[in-house]
């Protein structure tokens, strides 16, 4: 479910195709790579190519989807270089906003983040890879959000846009499942001792663990 129908009112085509895309993308339907191929998915999400453009156009400026002459667009390849860059402009954003984020965090604040884990771990025992991307995603913004620093957290989530090809990859691997719901009860007992030493080496730690696998798991050069 998308931000806009959460929120109860009913999205606009582009907003209902970008969403589609994303899902996708994140559930591995369209993998890196993959040819978007835009009368037939038109076609299928029952809109005109106009929303469509507009959808891609927007993917394209996150990173997720590229234009390529004679071939249109397709979902985009990250090497190994590009993989390991994202998650090392993500370690810089991210601490700071830990570090913020622990200066400020209430109770009230680790019982959502509590909450959210809650989702992780439903969707982890589902074996929902999409439910685990929205639900990871969910338990780590409401952490950075919590720094009080808007562009920041945007800034964070524009390279989590930029890896979103590669969630279904990941959490595709039930070690990978278990490793995550490990790493975040982690994270969780150093935020609720506020020891921002402890959740950043965690925090660190999970990073690094996903571009491991990613590497093993992905074919990338």
């Amino acid at each position: 479910m998308s931000p806009v129908e959460r929120l109860g009112r009913p999205p606009t085509a582009q907003q209902f195709v970008l969403a589609e895309i994303r899902r996708a993308i994140t559930t591995g339907r369209l993998r890196p790579g993959a040819p978007i191929r835009q009368d037939a998915l038109a076609g299928e999400l029952g809109v005109s190519r106009v929303p469509l453009r507009e959808a891609l156009k927007t993917l394209q400026g996150e990173g997720l989807v590229g234009y390529r002459a004679h071939r249109g667009y397709c979902v985009e390849e990250l090497s190994l270089d590009d993989l390991r860059e994202v998650y090392r402009i993500r370690e810089i954003l991210e601490e700071e906003a830990v570090r913020q984020a622990l200066a400020r965090l209430s109770d009230d604040d680790v019982v959502e983040l509590e909450k959210a884990q809650l989702g992780v771990e439903r969707a982890a025992e589902a074996a929902d890879v999409l439910g685990m991307a929205e639900a990871n995603r969910a338990f780590h913004m409401r952490l950075y959000t919590c720094a009080g620093m808007p562009r920041l957290t945007r800034l964070i989530a524009a390279q989590w846009d930029a890896t979103d090809a590669y969630r279904s990859i990941y959490y595709g691997e039930d070690a990978n499942r278990a490793r995550v719901i490990a790493e975040h009860h982690a994270a969780l007992d150093a935020l609720r001792r506020r020891d921002v030493d402890e959740a950043l080496r965690v925090l660190d730690l999970h990073r690094a663990h996903a571009v491991a696998a990613l590497e093993d798991l992905s074919g990338l050069r």
